[in-house]
Order: C-alpha cells, then structure tokens, then sequence
C-alpha cells in the first residue's frame, strides 16, 4: 500500500534513509554521552554517509517531495546537534582555540531556522548546492578530525563555507515567497525572478 501525503508517494528509500537518521539519534547521543567517542563518531559517520545517499537517490531516480526534503532537513538538523555535541565533548582543546568561526557558523544557522519557522511556519526544507556541498565537508572534516585529528586549514575551509553557505541560505528565504523544491541557490532563484519580472 502506498503512503500519500499532498498526492506524494512518501513510501521510499530516499525517505526510510532518513528515517534512519531521525531515530538514530537518541542510540548516538546515548552513545557520546556514555563516553564511547569512537563507536559515537563511526555512527554518526555512518548517518552522514545516509545523509549523501538519500539526495543522490531522490534526485537520480526523481523521487523528490516536499515531505521528504522537510524529513531529510530534520534529520540533517540531528546530525548537527550530535557532530556539535561530539565536538564539545570529544575534541574542544583542539577547537577551541579558533572557536570564533563556529560560533559563526552556528549564528547564521539558527538564524535561517528562525527565519524559516517566521515566514513559513515550518522546517525549511531547501537542499541549496551551498549548504548540501558544506554539510558534505564538514562531514569529511568530522571524520578527519576523530580518525586523525584536528586540521587548522581544513576547519576554516569546512566551517567557513558553511558560513557563506547559511549566510546565502538565509537571503534565499528572505526572498523565497514559499518553499518549494528545486531551489538550487541564490543565484539562480535572482535569474529566475528577473526573468519572471520581464516575462
């Protein structure tokens, strides 16, 4: 039987990839807070890696819906809550010395949810190229950091491009007037409003 929701097939791998993420959280969390860095950061590396999949799946084989991408952006939200928790946890003398730039990167990030929860009164379920190219580096620089160590260069990299890439995201809903799937990013939502003012 399918599950429909608004005329969308929601019964999917896309999807069941990031159901996976959701109630995987509080076993990773449990986890971390039990004190086992490693298993923690090998499941979490495990979910990132379901976090690339899921995308790839949906965009592939065209089974993107607004349900799943509000799905995979809670998810996504988990991952951050348990890579910032692992961080805080496992690895803050290493980070802390540069801790201004994720400070950051957090501000812009709780700023577009706010935003997103203002003007839509929902979870943002946008996947623009910035934020999904940034969430695939910090997760390669969150396995980096437990598998070999803190890399000064590769922080300021993956942490600074996601401060550009929420940054873009917040202006994206600023101008956005619903959300809707398929938004690629900033400068292709301004190309396609002017091209919809001059048609």
């Amino acid at each position: 039987m399918k599950i429909i929701v608004r005329d969308e097939n929601i019964l999917n791998v896309p999807n069941a990839l990031s159901f996976y993420r959701l109630i995987s959280f509080p076993v990773i969390l449990y986890i971390g807070i039990i004190g086992h860095d490693w298993w923690f950061a090998l499941l979490l590396c495990i979910s990132l890696v379901t976090d690339m999949l899921d995308g790839s799946i949906a965009r592939f084989f065209n089974l993107q819906t607004r349900f799943g991408a509000a799905l995979d952006n809670l998810a996504d939200l988990g991952m951050y809550i348990l890579a910032l928790f692992g961080i805080f946890t496992f690895k803050w003398a290493e980070v802390q010395p540069h801790a201004w730039l994720l400070y950051l990167f957090l501000t812009f990030f709780v700023i577009s949810y706010i935003i997103g929860f203002y003007r839509f009164k929902t979870v943002p379920g946008l996947h623009l190229y910035g934020a999904v190219s940034a969430g695939y580096l910090q997760g390669v620089f969150f396995f980096v950091l437990f598998a070999y160590g803190f890399i000064p260069w590769f922080y300021y990299l993956a942490v600074g491009w996601g401060v550009i890439a929420y940054f873009e995201k917040i202006l994206v809903l600023l101008r956005l007037d619903r959300i809707r799937s398929g938004v690629k990013g900033l400068y292709w939502l301004l190309k396609e409003q002017k091209k919809e003012k001059t048609s």
